[in-house]
C-alpha cells in the first residue's frame, strides 16, 4: 500500500504542474493512511475548490496507465538538470544529497504509453509500473508546512490524499474517516461545551470549562483512588526552578529548545518545568532512605510546559500546557521487575474501567553498538530488558520490540492506542532510568549499613496527560460519556411553570446524594429540552409532569435506547447512585 501511496503523491504533483506550470515542488512521501505533496505556487495559493480539479487530473493520469521508469544521473549532471527546470527546492534536495557524498542521484519519470515523458521527479522510490496500478485517489485536505519542517523557512502549501487499490476500500476508508469526525474531541468539545482554545491565551494552552474541568476531576478522582491503594504517595511541585536544577539533571543544554526561555530575576534564571522528575528526585533526597524504605512511589498530577512549534499543535493531543498523570518509583535492582509489574497491572485496571481495548505495547531497547547514545552500563541494560520483557510477557499483552530506540538513561515501554479509523496514537509510557542516581546521587543505606547509590526510577503516567487522555476519551465515547464521567448525569424537564417547584425539589434531591442533576428550568418547549439533553447526551432524562410531582412512578428517558422505563423514584435514585459508584 505504500508504494502505491507513494507513486500517487508522484501523480498528484505532474497534476499540480499541468494545471499550475509556476509551481515549485517540495517533497511528496507516503505517510501512514495516505500521501501528501508540498508546493509552492509564489504569490498564489490553493482553495478548496482546487482540490476538485486536481483530483480529476489524477484521475486522468492514473486512466492513462503512464509507465513510471527509474533511471539515475551523475550527481553533477543530476543538479544542472535540476536548476534547468528552476525548482529550488528539488536542487537544494539534491545538493544536500551531494554533501552526504552520493555519487549519483535516482529519477522517476511518468511516460504516456506513446513514450512522451510527461513528468520527472528527484526520488529513491519505489513505485508501481503503471499509473493505473493505483487504483483509487481521493484528496482530502490543504494545510501548511514550513519547508524541511523548520519555522525559519517558508510556509508551503501541502496537499493531503490517499489511495488504495480498489474503489472499495477507498470507500470503506472514507466511511471511517466519517465516523472519525463525528467522534473529532474538537468538535464534541465545541459542542458540548467542554473546553476551548483562544489566541488571547495562546495557542496550545486550553481552557476548560465547568463540564469539562468535571470530566477532568473524575478522571483525576479515580487516579488518586488507584495510586493510593498502589502505596503512592502525593506531593506538590513548583511550576518553575532555577536553571541549575535542570543543569544538574540534563535537560540543559539537552532538551533547551523544548522549554520555554528562562526569566532572569534578582536571584537567578528560571525555567518553567518541562517535566516533573528533577523535582521528584530532589524531594527523594530530602531525607536519608534505608533499604527497607523502598521502592518509594512518589505521584503529582503536575502540569509542565514544552515548547511545541504553533504548527504541531493539535486539539489536545498536542498541546503546550500538560498536567501529567504522573509519578516517579525509587527501588534497588532487585525491586525492578515487581514494581514494573504493579504499573503494568494499575494501568490494565485502568484501561478496563475506561472501556479501552484497541492498544498495544513496544519495547524500546538500547543499540550496543551506539554506546555514545546511552549511558554505557551493559548489564543493566541487559538485566532491566529481560525483567520488562517478561512482565509484558507475563501480563499477555501484544508488544514488539524496538531495537536503538530507548531513552538515554534506559529501556521504556510506550502504549499505542489506535483510533476509531486504525490509527496510532502514542498514549502513555513506562520508562527505567538508571542515569539519575549519578546526577542526583540517589542512594540508600543497605542491610549492612552501608551507603548504596544503586537507585533505579521507574518513570512512569498511565494516564498520559489530562489533554490527551481527554482527547482520547472523547472520541472513544464519541461525546458519550459513561454514567460517572457524564458532566450532567440526569435531566430534569418540567412540563410547565406550574411543576417547575417539584422539578427543582427533585433535582436538589439528587444533588444531595452525589448525582449531578441538571434542572432545566428554562421558558422551552419539553420537545426542545428534550432534543438538547440528547445532543448532549446526558445518560438520564426525567420530566416531571402532575403524576410525577404527586409521587407516581418516573417515566425515565435512557440515552440511545428507544423505549421508556417506569421506575419508582427510590429505585431509580438507587440504581443512578449504584451505577456511579461502581463506574459502570
Amino acid at each position: 500500500m505504500q508504494t502505491i501511496r507513494h507513486s500517487a503523491s508522484h501523480i498528484l504533483a505532474q497534476a499540480v504542474l499541468e494545471l499550475f506550470p509556476e509551481a515549485k515542488l517540495g517533497i511528496g512521501p507516503a505517510v501512514e493512511d495516505g500521501f501528501y505533496y508540498d508546493f509552492d505556487l509564489g504569490k498564489e495559493t490553493f482553495a478548496e475548490s482546487d482540490l476538485l480539479k486536481i483530483e480529476k487530473k489524477m484521475k486522468q493520469i492514473i486512466s492513462q496507465s503512464q509507465k513510471f521508469e527509474k533511471y539515475e544521473v551523475e550527481t553533477d549532471k543530476a543538479i544542472k538538470y535540476i536548476k534547468s527546470k528552476k525548482q529550488p527546492y528539488k536542487l537544494e534536495l539534491a545538493e544536500d544529497l551531494k554533501k552526504e557524498g552520493e555519487k549519483t542521484l535516482s529519477f522517476y519519470r511518468l511516460v504516456m504509453p506513446d513514450g512522451k515523458n510527461k513528468f520527472v521527479d528527484l526520488c529513491a522510490g519505489p513505485h508501481v509500473t503503471l499509473s493505473k496500478e493505483v487504483g483509487a485517489v481521493k484528496l482530502l485536505r490543504l494545510a501548511g508546512a514550513y519547508w524541511k519542517g523548520s519555522e525559519k523557512n517558508k510556509m508551503l502549501q501541502r496537499i493531503y490524499g490517499t489511495a488504495f487499490a480498489t474503489e472499495k476500500e477507498l470507500a470503506e476508508y472514507l466511511a471511517k474517516l466519517e465516523e472519525a469526525k463525528k467522534r473529532d474531541h474538537r468538535i464534541i468539545g465545541a459542542d458540548q461545551q467542554l473546553f476551548f482554545f483562544d489566541d488571547i491565551i495562546g495557542k496550545g494552552l486550553p481552557m476548560w470549562l465547568p463540564k469539562g474541568t468535571i470530566i477532568r476531576n473524575e478522571v483525576e478522582k479515580y487516579a488518586l483512588e488507584m495510586e493510593e491503594k498502589a502505596g503512592y504517595v502525593r506531593v506538590v511541585t513548583p511550576h518553575m526552578a532555577r536553571e541549575e536544577l535542570y543543569i544538574k539533571s540534563g535537560h540543559l543544554p539537552y532538551y533547551k529548545d523544548s522549554m520555554y526561555p528562562g526569566m532572569k530575576i534578582d536571584d537567578g534564571t528560571y525555567y518553567l518545568k518541562a517535566m516533573n522528575c528533577p523535582h521528584h528526585h530532589t524531594i527523594y533526597n530530602h531525607n536519608p532512605h534505608s533499604y527497607r524504605e523502598l521502592p518509594l512511589r512518589i505521584a503529582e498530577y503536575g502540569t509542565v510546559y514544552r515548547n511545541e512549534l504553533s504548527g504541531t499543535l493539535a486539539g489536545l493531543l498536542r498541546v503546550r500546557s500538560i498536567a501529567q498523570n504522573d509519578a516517579h518509583i525509587y527501588c534497588r535492582r532487585d525491586q525492578i521487575k515487581q514494581e514494573f509489574k504493579n504499573v503494568m497491572d494499575l494501568m490494565l485496571a485502568e484501561f478496563k474501567t475506561f472501556g479501552l481495548r484497541d492498544y498495544s505495547f513496544r519495547l524500546s531497547k538500547w543499540d550496543p553498538q551506539h554506546t555514545e547514545k546511552y549511558i554505557n552500563e551493559p548489564k543493566n541494560w541487559a538485566y532491566s530488558e529481560q525483567v520488562i520483557r517478561e512482565v509484558l510477557a507475563e501480563s499477555d499483552v501484544p508488544f514488539v520490540e524496538a531495537d536503538d530506540e530507548a531513552a538515554f538513561y534506559g529501556p521504556k515501554v510506550d502504549i499505542q492506542i489506535k483510533n476509531v479509523i486504525g490509527r496510532e496514537e502514542t498514549m502513555s509510557t513506562i520508562q527505567l532510568d538508571f542515569a539519575a542516581k549519578g546526577k542526583f546521587d540517589l542512594c540508600y543505606t543497605d542491610e549492612n549499613g552501608k551507603h548504596n547509590n544503586d537507585v533505579f526510577v521507574i518513570h512512569r503516567a498511565p494516564l498520559s496527560s489530562h489533554e490527551r487522555f481527554m482527547a482520547i476519551l472523547i472520541e472513544h465515547y464519541a461525546g458519550a460519556f459513561p454514567l460517572w464521567l457524564s458532566p450532567q448525569q440526569v435531566q430534569v424537564i418540567p412540563v410547565g411553570q406550574d411543576f417547575l417547584a417539584a422539578a427543582k425539589a427533585f433535582a436538589e434531591e439528587l444533588s444531595a446524594v452525589g448525582i449531578r442533576a441538571w434542572f432545566d428550568d428554562l421558558n422551552e418547549t419539553v420537545g426542545y429540552k428534550i432534543r438538547k439533553g440528547e445532543k448532549q447526551k446526558v445518560p438520564y432524562m426525567i420530566v416531571i409532569g402532575e403524576k410525577e410531582a404527586k409521587g407516581g412512578d418516573l417515566q425515565v428517558r435512557v440515552r440511545g435506547q428507544k423505549d421508556i422505563e417506569n421506575m419508582k423514584k427510590t429505585d431509580f435514585i438507587k440504581k443512578v447512585a449504584k451505577e456511579i459508584a461502581e463506574r459502570e
